[in-house]
């Protein structure tokens, strides 16, 4: 495992690392997740070994440290990326984001263009102000003291038991801050990031989640949209096939 401070206060975000050739393909988690459970069984696929690959854990989740006094907006985990990809000499890298790691992912690569070559996003957020019904919603609607002392129980139940795993090793103020900064979005917006970002884009899309918000904007600014049958949000679990074959750009 591997760490680098990302603030003054001697915070540090892990990942752990195999080697292989370069660029260095970049997994990023969403909320209340970790990388290496959501994303190890597709980086060893056949199709995808031999290239160098990174798990990073965000700030306030996995193993990565969780400081109180951080604000876990997506432009400050993005940074916290950044600060780890500058350490491990990672320029140039692929994206794989999945949800937050997604925005995330987008907000780097408009941050700091020189560490990100391609982007792969799964389900990731786009737009300010997600429906109520998305977990980030439902967090962010509680005060930060309330989601601390109740809330974030009653979301490990409501979650159900495989996201509730992950989300179970989040600080709960970290995982509060990270839904309201989701919700809030970055300025631009990420979908406006996203369009206008001059890498390769390829964004995932469970068919079970219905149709893509503004698929043919995407589209026409050169993103490349795949719908993946027989999958909701968690792409790499219900169609890990189509998920490889996208990261590896051949699906």
């Amino acid at each position: 495992m591997r760490q680098a401070t990302f603030d003054g206060r001697g915070s540090n975000i892990r990942w752990t690392e195999t080697p292989g050739a370069e660029p260095a393909r970049v997994y990023l988690h969403g909320l209340g997740s970790m990388s290496t459970a959501y994303h190890a069984h597709i980086a060893a696929r056949p199709g995808l070994a031999g290239r160098r690959t990174l798990f990073v854990d965000l700030p306030g989740h996995g193993t990565s440290d969780r400081p109180h006094d951080f604000g876990y907006t997506l432009e400050e985990h993005a940074d916290a990326v950044a600060t780890a990809l500058d350490a491990a000499g990672a320029a140039g890298a692929e994206l794989i984001g999945h949800s937050m790691g997604g925005a995330v992912a987008v907000v780097l690569a408009h941050r700091r263009p020189d560490l990100v070559s391609r982007l792969v996003l799964t389900e990731a957020n786009l737009d300010a102000f997600p429906p109520v019904t998305a977990a980030s919603s439902a967090i962010a609607s509680y005060a930060e003291d309330e989601f601390v002392a109740s809330g974030y129980a009653r979301m490990l139940d409501a979650v159900g038991p495989l996201w509730s795993a992950t989300m179970r090793l989040a600080d709960p103020r970290a995982l509060h801050r990270s839904a309201v900064g989701l919700c809030r979005g970055s300025d631009p917006v990420m979908r406006t990031l996203l369009e206008e970002s001059p890498v390769d884009r390829v964004f995932l899309q469970g068919a079970h989640s219905g149709e893509l918000a503004g698929r043919d904007s995407l589209e026409s600014a050169g993103v490349r949209v795949v719908t993946v049958p027989e999958a909701g949000h968690n792409v790499m679990f219900d169609n890990p096939d189509a998920f490889a074959a996208a990261v590896a750009g051949t699906g």
